[in-house]
């Protein structure tokens, strides 16, 4: 990966992409830093009483590498933006009109792009005003007395706000027309980076317990490590179905008669039934955060429930990771609509016949693959909550100087940096290859 990049900058077109991608960056990051007036945070941030709960909001900190946290002009971050996306690629299946927009080529992709920036400027609004009423239920403002203090507070913090989400989608999309790389993605890749620094200085903080944590500190690094190689693998794994095209004769020239495959990835759905289980799961914790509780009753079992070191959470999470991967994957890919591609090119399976065969077949490759994927990305969810109670039993029960302080992993935050880099690196070695600099591959 670094030889890549190393011999893309002796490129000049893209090393200017390059550069100008590395400026797009170092200006979403100086918005993350930048204050919003009227709120006032403490040192700590906003999320700094969290324990073992998982909320909405610390995935909405998670993207935003921490601006969310400390109420910057980023604080939204992209987040809007990814809903809106999700959002219309969903109604793209549901709505005939939407369907058949998005299959109009290049135009009918420029209008489904407008369509999703409104309705992200949309989701921004209604995002900034939770936020406000969030910082107002935690006593982060400014103290005003009037009315119009209090309303001219709320409005200057809600439009920038949310002008601060509509800024992060254009350098998104300012890095897809001039830089490198699909342009959310890398914001949300420098949000995510952002936060290493921070996460390396906790992880040597514990080494202040004393006692077991001199190896756990050191073992939780490695396992790091070793889920980084665990998620390179599982991106590059695919199922390829062998298919072969028939020789036919179009004027005087004859095209066809050799043998392809269709690459299916293992991880078709990338990252999105984590975020999504994630999120849903996260409704509960989100709402004890604006209600108070009676303890001992009903409701404290029912929220306990759903805090990240109970089974019952760890059960749900797995099976909505499972559901969202099939739900995601069947909008992804239509095993009809396959089959009808390759019957028009003169394709087909071998030993499988053309037509109805064809589409059952491939369902059932795809079915296969999908659950062996979900069971591969559901490890990457569930092995940093496995790790952390791990460490809780190992520094509670007898060990000398323990503090029950648990070790937290990342495992939603690294298979997105690594898809990214992923994803980047191919696109600057396809770019080269275009430009013909085989050597710079070799």
């Amino acid at each position: 990966m670094f030889k890549t990049f190393k011999n893309a900058w002796k490129v000049p077109d893209l090393r200017k992409k390059m550069i100008f991608t590395l400026l797009v960056i170092v200006l979403f990051r100086l918005g993350c830093a930048i204050p919003v007036p009227f709120i006032n945070i403490g040192e700590g941030g906003l999320l700094a009483n969290s324990s073992n709960t998982a909320t909405f909001l610390d995935y909405i900190n998670m993207i935003s590498g921490n601006a969310f946290n400390y109420g910057t002009i980023f604080a939204m971050s992209i987040t809007p933006y990814i809903n809106a996306s999700i959002i219309i690629e969903l109604l793209t299946v549901a709505i005939p009109a939407l369907e058949k927009l998005a299959k109009e080529g290049e135009e009918g992709r420029k209008k489904m792009a407008q369509i999703t920036r409104i309705v992200g400027v949309a989701l921004a609004v209604l995002q900034a005003i939770a936020y406000y009423v969030f910082l107002n239920s935690q006593n982060a403002l400014t103290p005003t007395t009037s009315t119009f203090a209090k309303v001219f507070q709320a409005i200057t913090i809600i439009i920038i706000l949310t002008a601060g989400a509509a800024l992060t989608m254009w350098l998104g999309e300012e890095i897809n027309e001039k830089g490198i790389g699909n342009g959310i993605s890398i914001l949300l890749f420098a949000g995510i980076v952002s936060r290493i620094p921070s996460y390396m200085t906790q992880l040597y903080a514990y080494m202040d317990y004393g006692g077991i944590y001199y190896a756990l500190a050191p073992i939780a690094f490695v396992c790091e490590l070793l889920l980084i190689v665990y998620i390179v693998w599982m991106d590059n794994a695919e199922r390829r179905i062998p298919v072969q095209y028939t020789k036919r004769v179009v004027g005087r020239k004859m095209y066809g008669g050799q043998n392809s495959n269709i690459p299916i990835k293992v991880n078709m759905t990338g990252v999105l039934p984590i975020i999504f289980a994630s999120s849903i799961l996260s409704i509960p914790a989100t709402i004890q955060m604006f209600v108070k509780v009676k303890e001992g009753g009903f409701w404290e079992k029912f929220f306990k429930a759903f805090t990240t070191d109970s089974w019952i959470y760890g059960v749900l999470y797995f099976l909505l990771i499972i559901f969202f991967a099939y739900f995601y994957a069947s909008i992804q890919y239509n095993p009809i609509e396959m089959a009808n591609n390759l019957a028009k090119n003169s394709g087909t399976i071998p030993g499988i016949r053309s037509g109805k065969p064809t589409a059952e077949y491939i369902a059932k490759v795809l079915s296969k693959v999908i659950l062996i994927g979900a069971l591969l990305l559901s490890v990457v969810a569930l092995f940093p909550m496995v790790f952390s109670q791990i460490t809780t039993l190992i520094c509670v029960n007898g060990l000398g100087k323990e503090t029950g302080v648990s070790i937290s992993l990342g495992g939603t935050s690294i298979i997105i940096l690594v898809g990214v880099a992923l994803e980047t690196v191919q696109q600057l070695e396809s770019q080269m290859m275009m430009r013909h600099y085989k050597g710079f591959l070799e």
